[in-house]
């Protein structure tokens, strides 16, 4: 799993990189909608609006998936320290070992969880005011670097507490965080609302909103906005749905893993009846679910910025043979 999942982001990493140095060798064209023209072709600045829009989304979507497959990537880096340390029988990689590798899944969580928010208001701002949207010189960089702040001051507290422990002759040292079990059971908590609660609350509400102008853009006809100067446009459906599938794989691979985890915080009795080996199994298949999903994501990834890619590769190809036949954009 470990190996399928660094393959397919290591991949989609490449791949992000590789379009970003094709887009940097096309700076200081003239683009007309999807025609692109040589740098002395003269430029109005009402025709360089939709391009620069369009440009701004497209690189704010490009940096979030960089920033998920980064965290998927780290995530995916720790297993081998985890396969081993589960079955030798004492931890191996020193003080510094037990701080990083045990901290960074709630790193790469929370940064990947905060990204896929930022994405999801990105795409509804994107939808409901294009120009406001396309305003700001970097904002996906802005949310991104945001994103993963939030998720390091989040997991500083297990990164500091965490610690060698003698465990005894039978189990030798154990990284354990040193704190009580009411400390323990406040700090899950609010780990549980940050990654899972709080995150889906707010991509719900997005969606909603979404599911909402997409029914009016279909319903209403566009002489009757009066809202704003710039009625909001259609949604992308396809778009759409693949950063909804990234949400829901991360729910349905996460959620299970913490309740899990919070389940012997709130409701200990429940345990008490299972035997101590089926924990284990149970804690180890949870594990390895989470773990999947960084396996799933990259087949998203390549989906998601691959049909914004062929689509308008396309629509550029259409609007050239166009030009070259008629003269101008035939409407």
């Amino acid at each position: 799993m470990s190996l399928l999942g660094i393959a397919g982001n290591v991949y989609t990493l490449g791949l992000l990189l590789g379009r970003r140095k094709g887009r940097r060798r096309s700076r200081g064209r003239c683009c007309f909608g999807w025609l692109c023209l040589s740098p002395s072709s003269p430029c109005s600045p009402s025709s360089s609006l939709s391009p620069s829009s369009s440009s701004s989304s497209s690189s704010s979507l490009y940096l979030q998936v960089l920033s998920l497959a980064l965290a998927d990537l780290l995530y995916l880096s720790t297993v081998p320290f985890i396969v081993y340390d589960s079955l030798a029988a004492d931890w191996a990689f020193g003080e510094l070992g037990c701080r990083l590798l045990l901290s960074l899944d709630l790193l790469t969580m929370h940064a990947s969880i905060f990204t896929l928010t930022a994405m999801s208001l990105d795409r509804y701002r994107a939808v409901a005011d294009p120009l406001a949207a396309s305003s700001s010189p970097s904002p996906g960089l802005l949310r991104v670097a945001l994103a993963w702040g939030l998720a390091l001051a989040l997991s500083l507290p297990m990164m500091i507490t965490l610690h060698l422990e003698d465990g005894g002759n039978q189990e030798g040292q154990l990284c354990v965080p040193a704190w009580d079990e009411q400390s323990s059971k406040v700090y899950m908590s609010v780990l549980f609302c940050t990654s899972i609660l709080g995150p889906g609350l707010a991509i719900g509400a997005l969606y909603t909103a979404l599911g909402r102008l997409y029914w009016v853009s279909q319903t209403q006809p566009p002489w009757a906005s009066t809202s704003s100067t710039y009625p909001a446009r259609a949604p992308r459906p396809k778009v759409l749905l693949l950063i909804l599938g990234i949400v829901l794989a991360f729910w349905a691979c996460f959620l299970p893993f913490w309740i899990w985890q919070l389940l012997p915080l709130y409701r200990p009795e429940v345990l008490r009846s299972v035997p101590t080996s089926t924990q284990v199994t149970v804690n180890r298949v949870l594990t390895g679910l989470t773990y999947g999903n960084s396996c799933v994501n990259p087949f998203f990834y390549t989906l998601l910025t691959g049909k914004r890619k062929s689509g308008r590769s396309r629509q550029t190809l259409t609007s050239g043979a166009q030009l070259s036949h008629k003269g101008r954009p035939i409407h």
